[in-house]
């Protein structure tokens, strides 16, 4: 990687953005650091997860556009942007702080079942506020993936609607635009430590933008104290925030529970590194990590994800926790101590991978210290929904096998097929309630 910091970790002063953008940002309607915070978010939203970039897609028009405001907006800011040598609009020899010196351009190789593996130029983009004193050669990574599933119906969770939008308001310009959010505080109050503040691409496809930067990072991977990920935190309810990797690190879980001061946040803390989310690439690099997420719903992965569905306020609320945060993790002077955690597995959305066997179950991905799988939903319609079950219920026996956690839970059914029947018990109230459930096949 072309780093847009030194090889002794210090900021490239080329770098640093000698002119902002105040105004709109071309035909997009939305106007850049104009209004309020929340204001702002509410606008940012419209624009990411509006038809105008057709579902952001990796690869296409669409999310290069979103890519191209996200670096706007940085340029704005006046963050420090990525010098690169072989991109002369980035180096000191001319003007530097273009809104393209933000984007770090990369090929993404995806795979995928009975199709040959695509080549997709695309972009993340990144940039960074300097720390302000003798830690600002330290780091902390806070970031989220902007692209979502586009027209595409692989994937998705209704693909019987076809090649239509599929904006992903949750999914994950709640995200995005909490970051933006993070970004605009720190420039005005910087921490000790330099933040880097990085978009990824293609998380939707296997996370090849986060893999790539995690593989090309712009600092020292020993100076970098932990990384921060948001995914779909913008339907906060019953002030419920789940927060992923408290135990990548010996210090994490004191340091996240110090910052949930009043209003406080029902927090369900979660060990793992692991995750269907771009944290897990930095966590694969013996980085402590955190990831934020405000749990599945019905409209995850479906064409209903919609900008008039997101809790604004919600986001400002995770957004407060979250610097506080931030800031702990960027002005204590001692560095974490990381932990490989044991675990059985990947954390992930039962039916977000798979044979194509359908349940039709939504995990309740905040309750690891459940025995069983808790349900925070069902989908309408489904197998689980026919044969009775409900948000609530968890899930202890799933065929002939015992079910402690997600992952038995995964195996279980992954050995099925599509019209088997399957006997489900699953303790409702204290109870064992026994459910016989015919799987059916996701529509293709």
């Amino acid at each position: 990687m072309r780093a847009f910091i030194s090889s002794r970790g210090v900021l490239a002063t080329a770098a640093l953005v000698l002119s902002g953008c105040q105004g709109s940002l071309g035909r997009t309607g939305a106007p850049i650091l104009a209004t309020t915070a929340p204001d702002q978010m509410r606008r940012d939203i419209n624009y990411l997860a509006s038809d105008l970039l057709e579902g952001r897609g990796t690869g296409t028009a669409g999310n290069d556009s979103a890519a191209a405001f996200i670096a706007a907006r940085y340029r704005a800011l006046r963050l420090a942007s990525v010098a690169q040598p072989d991109r002369p609009a980035c180096t000191a020899t001319a003007r530097p702080g273009t809104a393209a010196c933000f984007t770090l351009p990369f090929i993404a190789k995806v795979a995928a079942r009975n199709r040959p593996v695509r080549e997709l130029r695309t972009q993340n983009v990144a940039a960074v506020v300097p720390g302000r004193d003798a830690l600002a050669t330290e780091y902390v990574i806070v970031g989220a993936h902007f692209d979502h599933l586009g027209t595409d119906s692989v994937g998705s969770l209704d693909p019987e609607k076809g090649h239509v939008i599929r904006n992903g308001a949750d999914d994950n310009a709640s995200g995005t635009v909490t970051v933006l959010e993070l970004a605009r505080r720190f420039a005005r109050q910087p921490a000790r430590r330099s933040i880097v503040f990085v978009n990824f691409t293609g998380e939707e496809l296997g996370l090849p933008g986060s893999e790539w930067f995690a593989s090309h990072l712009p600092v020292d991977r020993d100076k970098v104290q932990a990384m921060v990920n948001f995914d779909m935190v913008g339907r906060l309810r019953n002030d419920k925030l789940i927060v992923y990797g408290v135990a990548t690190a010996t210090e994490l879980k004191g340091l996240v529970d110090s910052a949930n001061t009043p209003p406080a946040l029902t927090l369900a803390a979660v060990g793992d590194g692991e995750g269907p989310s771009d944290h897990a690439s930095f966590y694969r690099k013996d980085l402590p990590v955190l990831h934020l997420f405000t749990d599945l719903h019905d409209d995850y992965h479906r064409a209903t994800d919609d900008a008039d569905k997101i809790d604004v306020a919600g986001m400002v609320r995770v957004a407060d926790f979250s610097e506080r945060v931030i800031r702990a993790l960027a002005d204590r002077p001692a560095r974490l101590t990381f932990v490989r955690v044991q675990t059985a597995g990947a954390n992930r959305p039962s039916e977000r991978q798979g044979s194509g066997v359908y349940f039709g179950s939504i995990p309740d991905m905040g309750a690891a210290d459940v025995k069983g799988m808790q349900l925070s939903g069902v989908r309408a319609g489904g197998p689980a929904d026919k044969a009775g079950l409900r948000a609530g219920d968890i899930i202890i026996r799933f065929g002939s096998r015992t079910v402690n956690n997600i992952y038995d839970y995964t195996d279980a059914l992954g050995a099925l097929k599509p019209g088997d029947t399957v006997e489900v018990v699953a303790l409702r109230d204290g109870k064992d309630v026994t459910f016989n459930v015919t799987l059916s096949a996701r529509p293709n």
